[in-house]
Formats: structure tokens, sequence, C-alpha cells
């Protein structure tokens, strides 16, 4: 088979999808190549702007290296501006390349519509990529701060009033984020949080018509409850630096308008030579392909391609997911000469979020609202990572989500927050370590021999003896009074250590089962049990080195369940425990060796396995 170049342009929902897909099917086929151009080296999660924009997550929380979702793959990534599409020559054309293609993709997606509306551009914030979210969040910062020391109380009001132009999801969303920063923003700047003032401002007669009526009450309601000002039926005609001038006469003064009244196709299309439809978008058949150019596919929010007479594509994540999915699938059926698969969308609902403690949703028939809607969310936006395979990111956001934010402002309202002090869990941690050391200790020495040596100060010296004949480490005595091992052990059983009164009388079947699997002969007993010994050492001392305690922790949890299930453990040493629950904060970062490991293995492990982040690539 001939080489086959496969080239896609964009890397958001669309483009990573389809490289993803094409990527896995073409693993071991050195005949194709596939290349992702973004003008980025980044992929964002647009989905969540309001996040950053509005700062209830930090600005990374959205960005994803295309290195980190794409190393180990076949995947060339090339950071670049696209200038050209040469169709005669099938060559892409960028400001410091060019790439022959014989598919392409073409996965740009969108860019804010202002309607031809004067001032937008000039004087109007946008919402539509990372550095927009970070542009307008500095700006109402900055705003808030500068306008606490204001004295006239007409620009002071001015500048406190925050517009949004558009009721869609991102609009909607951006309030709601708002109406919690408000709080904090207050606060950081010795004002009231009554003198921030929000407002909608919606061209249709209603708000979020991507939902039924009903949810889209419920979220007007909760808007105009939290003191939201929303203005329908209020088309906004000029936008000038201190105000914005609605088409009923009425002018609303302010500094800030955040413009996410609409989407069309990125301009960057317009010089393809290929046909448009409405907004702009790129018209393609059923099988995602170009209506005019033989392999080129458009996917994602720039193709238009009526599922019904007039009814196109939406433009949310499930189909750009879909269409670059469709794409993928139909340049692997046209390398292998198999039959093209159509466009068949299925959209699964839609999910709007007014901050972090309420949503309206609409999912599978299901109409959700406040905690439940924002779960609902939290947990699309998690299999969405399992859709572009990656666990790196899927751990971050979860930690970004849960445990990095500020001021409640998570569905947990704050309670799985983690930004304490572990300075005060490194005693107990130490304690636990000794624990562990001594529990070990009893089994190395012999029990005999330990509560000997232990008895007093002066008697430690005894431990220099050697080890007594009842140690788990040298004797050929399996102490572990289990029914299957027990003619091996019947005379040894009564030398074992003392036991207190098991918290469980017998061992449960199904775990006798598993010990029975683990441990099927005395030879197996007598090795698994030696390492038991060295194991509890290690822990122990891996706590009090405040040495990869996370993992320390986790077998400490893991053996004395392991005790407790075998019917060996007694109350008396149950409370270590919730005690290694508690350690599982990081407890080994402060006064231990963590602070300089963790670090240290992280960054050389992710470097072999996700590659050096880099502002540019140039992969060939």
């Amino acid at each position: 088979m001939a080489n086959k170049d496969i080239v896609i342009i964009g890397a958001g929902y669309a483009g990573v999808h389809a490289a993803k897909k094409l990527a896995k099917k073409f693993k071991k086929d050195d005949s194709v190549s596939i290349t992702l151009i973004d003008r980025h080296s980044y992929h964002t999660m647009m989905t969540e702007l309001h996040e950053v924009a509005a700062h209830r997550v930090e600005p990374d929380a959205i960005q994803f290296d295309l290195r980190k979702l794409f190393n180990r793959t076949k995947v060339n990534l090339v950071t670049d501006n696209v200038t050209k599409v040469d169709h005669d020559s099938k060559v892409v054309v960028t400001e410091n390349g060019k790439f022959n293609y014989d598919h392409l993709i073409l996965g740009m997606g969108g860019e804010p519509n202002d309607f031809g509306t004067p001032g937008v551009g000039e004087h109007a914030f946008t919402l539509w990529s990372w550095e927009d979210a970070v542009k307008l969040r500095e700006h109402i910062e900055k705003t808030v701060a500068k306008a606490a020391t204001v004295h006239d109380d007409a620009t002071r009001q001015a500048m406190l009033t925050f517009a949004i132009c558009g009721s869609g999801f991102t609009g909607i969303e951006l309030a709601g984020e708002m109406i919690e920063w408000r709080e904090r923003l207050a606060k950081n700047n010795k004002i009231d949080p009554e003198d921030i003032t929000l407002y909608v401002i919606e061209a249709a007669p209603t708000i979020l018509n991507m939902l039924e009526r009903k949810d889209a009450d419920k979220a007007e309601a909760y808007m105009l409850k939290k003191g939201v000002k929303i203005l329908k039926d209020s088309p906004i005609v000029e936008v000038k630096e201190k105000e914005v001038l609605l088409k009923s006469g009425e002018t609303i003064p302010t500094h800030t308008l955040a413009w996410t009244a609409g989407v069309k196709a990125n301009s960057d299309t317009e010089d393809y030579g290929m046909e448009t439809a409405r907004a702009g978008r790129l018209k393609v058949n059923a099988y995602m392909e170009s209506e005019e150019y033989d392999n080129v596919y458009v996917i994602g929010d720039l193709a238009y391609y009526e599922e019904e007479p007039g009814k196109p594509t939406p433009q949310i994540v499930e189909a750009a997911e879909q269409t670059g999915t469709t794409a993928a699938k139909n340049i692997i059926a046209e390398i292998k000469g198999e039959e093209k698969v159509a466009y068949e969308g299925k959209y699964h609902g839609v999910m709007v979020s007014l901050g972090a403690r309420y949503g309206v949703a609409d999912v599978m028939g299901m109409h959700l609202s406040g905690w439940f809607a924002n779960f609902v969310k939290h947990m699309v936006n998690l299999y969405y990572f399992f859709g572009i395979g990656s666990g790196y990111y899927m751990f971050k956001y979860v930690e970004h989500e849960f445990f990095h934010t500020k001021d409640k402002r998570n569905i947990f309202r704050g309670f799985l927050t983690r930004y304490g002090n572990v300075l005060w869990s490194v005693p107990l941690r130490i304690y636990v370590g000794c624990f562990w050391l001594v529990e070990g200790g009893a089994k190395l020495w012999g029990y005999e021999r330990w509560e000997e040596a232990t008895s007093s100060l002066s008697n430690i010296g005894q431990l220099f003896r050697g080890i007594g004949e009842d140690s788990w480490f040298v004797s050929s005595t399996i102490q572990m009074d289990f029914d299957w091992l027990q003619d091996a052990t019947s005379a040894a059983t009564e030398d074992a250590g003392e036991w207190a009164t098991p918290i469980l009388s017998e061992m449960p079947g199904w775990f006798e089962w598993i010990m029975q699997i683990m441990m099927p002969t005395p030879e197996m007993a007598l090795f698994m049990q030696r390492m038991m010994v060295i194991l509890e050492i290690a822990v122990g001392l891996a706590l009090i080195a405040g040495l990869f305690t996370w993992l320390a922790n986790v077998a400490s949890i893991g053996f004395l369940a392991m005790f407790t299930l075998t019917a060996m453990l007694g109350w008396d040493k149950v409370w270590p425990i919730p005690a290694s629950i508690a350690l599982m904060n990081g407890s080994g970062r402060t006064f231990g060796l963590d602070y300089w490991v963790v670090p240290y293995i992280q960054q050389k492990a992710g470097r072999w396995w996700y590659g050096k982040e880099r502002a540019i690539y140039r992969d060939k």
C-alpha cells in the first residue's frame, strides 16, 4: 500500500478525537502518517472557560498540553498558523512550512459572532479561548480593585456593573460563576457584594432556548433570586467604552461587557475556496466530506450538515466528538477500501451549570436541577477523558474541581478541598511508623525475645543476642492458624504470639478461598510470612522517614484489613486504620523525604512517559 499522509488542522474537541481514532487504528502501520496542526501547543477544555474567567479554577486547569495527550502515539504535532490550503496540489501551507496530504481534516472550530454590532470588537470581551478567559478575569479583578477607591458614585457603579450579552451555555454559565465570585471580589477589595451588579442581556423573548422551558425557568428563577438583572427582548445596538446601548433606547453604564451572543465559522476558512452555509460553516455530506473536494473532511463547529431539513448538526461538544470520529472512520475506510459510514448524531442531553453549586440539565429525558445537575456534568466531563485516553488529565480535573477550589466553590461545598497545613500530622505519621516497626520487630526477633528486650531500657541489648526461635522470619513454623495448613502447624501454633480477642471470630468463606489460592502449601505460607515481616518494617521506616507516605499508608490499611479478615486482628490494633487514612494527605511533604523525592520522580517519570512540554512543537 502506498504511503498515506493525513493532516488534521485544529486541536479542538473534534480534531483531538479524530487524531486519537486514527492513531489507534494505524498504530503499527508505518505507511500512514498523521500530522496535527494547531496554532497552540495545547488543547483547551472550552466548556469550562467560564470557570477560569470567574476565578473558580486556575488557568492551567483547562489547558491540556498536546504532547501529554499524544506522546507515545504516531501523531506528529505542529504548532503553527495555517495560511492556505492548496486543494489542487494537496498541500497545507503554514507560516513556517508546507505539509502534503492525501486526506485532510478541517477542524478549526468557530469564533464569536458579533452580527455586525458596532463597538463589539473594540470594547467588548469575548469568551471563546483560553486567552479570552484569562484576559476577562484579569480585567474584572483590576476593574473592581480600581472601583473600590473611586469617590464618584456614578463612575464607581458603572465600573462595578458587569453585563453579559447572550443567554446560551457560555453566557449563563459565566453569570452563574460571577454570582459566586462576587463575594470574594467584594471581600478582597473591602466593598459590599451588593455594590456589584450583574446583567444578562438577551435579544430573544426567552433565555436558555436550548433547554425545555421548565428547566430554563428554574435557571432564570435562580439567577433572579441571586440578584441578577435579566433583560429579555433587548438587542444591543452599540457597545461603547463605558456603556451599552439597547434597541429600546435604554443605556446601561458599564466598563465590562462579555459578548457570548453567537458563534460563526472560523474566518480562516474564508480563503479555502469551499462552499459555505449559515454563519460561514462549510457544507459537508453525510460522511463529513466536503461537497467539492475529494479526501477533504470538515468536523466540529465548522461542519454544516443537515441531519433533518433546516436542522444542522448542533455546535456542541458531543456533535464535535462524533463528527470527528465519523471523519476518522471514513478515512480509515478509504485507505482500507471499505465502505464508509454516514454520520448519525446521538445526543444525550444538555447541562448548564450556574456556578459550582447549582445547575440544570436534561439528560436522556431526565430533568435535573441543583446539586444533581452539576454532579452529572462532572461525570460527563470525566467520561470525556476516557474518550481522549488521558488518565493524567482526568486526575488533574478531579484535583482542580474538588480538592483545590476556594470559597466552597465545588459541589461538595469545600468539604473535600485540601489546602490545610500537614505539619500537624507529622507526629501521627511517626507514631504509626513506630507501630509498624514494633509489629515487624516482634515478628522478626520473635515475641519472647522482643518482649524481654523491650520490657525495660536496660534490656534492649537482648536484641543483639540474635533472633529467637519463634521468629516469623527464620522459623520453619507457620504462625498463621489456617485450617488448610493445620497439619503443618499444629505443633507450632501454641508457640505463636498471643493475640487479642479477634474482631472476627472466623475468616469469611470468600476470603478463605482467596487465601488458599495465595498460600496453597506450607512452603508458600512460609514465604508469605517472611515477606510480611519485611514489608511491615519497610512501611514503618517509610512512614518515619516520610518517604512514599501515600503508598505506605495504603499498605498499612491493606495489611490491617487483611489481618482483620483472617480473624487475626484484635480491637486493640484497629486505630492505625483511620490514622493511615488521615495520613494520606501528603504528610510526607513536611519534614519528610517526600518533599524532595516525589517532585523529582514526578518530573522524571512525567518527561519519560509524556515527553517534555513545549510552547512550539515541530514534529516531523
